[in-house]
């Protein structure tokens, strides 16, 4: 990597927001740039990740990247390392998605994704999906579909299922079913009994309005940020096409058949070669609470917003205004989300020889939950960099974001 560039930005009441920031230089041992083949950018989560499980949640976006990587060294497009990321992610007790997935209202699981390919525009995405390990793979066979052209009698293909014919729809495609009580972990159980006891003594009755106010808010809270890791990854390979995804078990205690900005189209992932207007190829997966990030169309806006010259402030910016100060969200006491973005143009190398054209890539993510956990990992790195971000001391989140990110150089041949 040439540089990882970190900002903690705090929200001022009604006015624009300070920044600080500070660099950080990596290098290999040769002192020159080691990207080459691609690069891999992932995400297990905007929520709260706690110091004791800090190790787990690093390891996992490690492996994904692992996977991501080992992909694009065997020659494969974007979406096709994105898919792997996505499922290494998915199969870890320890993210919403996939296995282990946060439990409904009814004790069940119930999953989100989608995938979308920058090179063909096309997106794939599966809603409210139980009995499947891998939703992603179910978003992505649903893109590969489509791509194929229109269904016998001229039918269009269909890009997004959700339910009970999302569920046999996989079936049907060769991806095979996973019993439900296999879905779930000691974790998520866990975490579904202690969640169903605070809903039990928050509605319970209680002698008083106001006290049974304040202990509906508590319970409210103390579900909040800490349930919303999502997980998700954006991927440039070594011919420039973006791809990007992202999956979640949804929110906690959810009411069944909810379906949230996961499977949305433009609010979960975004991704979209450069071309006609766009000078940049970009790629974006979200994290947080759905309903927010549906209600903004976060991961389109975080897109659009990246073919301003300055990467850094146009995030910001698109933070603050379409985010956090949404005219659509004014409402909400806390909002809630994180992104993981990068961007990509050619440039023309100055050395050996001003012919070679490489791929810069910028890359960032951005939240206002409490913390957010990341990896990236670079075609020639020998392993992936992870990283928890978290809001600066004092903050408050939801009012608050923090922008961190880097900058890397993939070099042609």
């Amino acid at each position: 990597m040439e540089s990882l560039i970190s900002y903690a930005e705090e929200q001022p009441p009604s006015s624009l927001m300070t920044n600080s920031s500070s660099l950080k230089q990596e290098s290999n041992e040769s002192g020159s740039p080691k990207c080459v083949g691609g690069f891999v950018l992932v995400h297990a989560g905007a929520g709260y990740h706690s110091e004791s499980k800090a190790k787990e949640y690093k390891h996992v976006c490690k492996r994904a990247c692992q996977r991501a990587v080992d992909q694009l060294r065997a020659g494969a497009l974007a979406v096709e390392a994105v898919t792997a990321a996505l499922v290494e992610l998915e199969d870890s007790p320890f993210t919403n998605a996939g296995l282990g997935s946060n439990l409904n209202l009814s004790g069940e699981i119930e999953c989100d994704a989608s995938i979308m390919d920058g090179k063909s525009l096309h997106f794939g995405a599966v809603g409210s999906i139980s009995g499947i390990k891998n939703p992603v793979l179910v978003a992505n066979c649903l893109l590969n579909e489509a791509q194929k052209g229109k269904l016998s009698a001229g039918r269009i293909p269909p890009c997004f299922l959700v339910g009970p014919g999302a569920h046999d729809w996989a079936v049907s495609h060769g991806i095979p079913p996973c019993p439900s009580e296999k879905m779930a972990t000691r974790f998520s159980l866990s975490a579904y009994k202690r969640n169903k006891r605070k809903m039990e003594l928050a509605e319970g009755t209680v002698p008083g309005q106001n006290r049974t106010k304040k202990r509906r808010q508590s319970s409210e809270n103390g579900n909040g940020s800490g349930c919303l890791d999502t997980v998700g990854a954006v991927v440039v390979d070594l011919e420039g096409n973006v791809a990007a995804a992202v999956s979640s078990g949804g929110l906690a205690m959810k009411h069944p058949g909810r379906i949230g900005q996961a499977a949305h189209y433009g609010c979960g992932c975004w991704a979209e070669n450069s071309g006609n207007m766009n000078p940049y190829s970009t790629a974006v997966s979200t994290s947080g609470c759905g309903e927010h990030l549906i209600r903004t169309m976060l991961a389109r806006e975080c897109a659009a917003a990246m073919q301003s010259e300055d990467a850094h402030q146009a995030l910001l910016e698109a933070m603050q205004n379409k985010f956090i100060s949404s005219p659509f969200l004014t409402s909400e006491d806390r909002v809630l989300g994180g992104v993981i973005v990068l961007r990509c143009c050619r440039c023309v190398e100055a050395q050996p020889s001003p012919n070679i054209q490489g791929i810069l890539v910028e890359f960032l993510w951005s939240h206002t939950t409490e913390s957010m956990c990341v990896g990236y990992m670079s075609a020639q790195d020998s392993k992936a960099k992870t990283h928890i971000s978290r809001l600066p001391p004092g903050t408050v989140p939801g009012q608050s974001l923090a922008i961190e990110g880097g900058v890397c150089r993939l070099k042609g041949d």
